[in-house]
């Protein structure tokens, strides 16, 4: 889980574009993040177990 603070200054607009980071939309983690999602992949972990992501189906072969 990402501090509140790290959370409140990467949502306004950053003095330079360099310093823009993508960041989870649920818990704020800032590494492990994918773009399609919007999420951490944490975050898209639990939420694919639990059926919340359309079009995500566990591998199995």
């Amino acid at each position: 889980m990402a501090k509140v603070s790290d959370i409140i200054k990467f949502r306004k607009k950053q003095k330079f574009k360099v310093r823009a980071r993508n960041r989870c939309q649920l818990c704020g983690r800032a590494r492990g993040y994918m773009r399609k999602f919007a999420l951490c992949r944490l975050c898209f972990r639990e939420m694919a177990h639990r059926g919340e992501l359309p079009g995500v189906v566990k591998a199995s072969w």
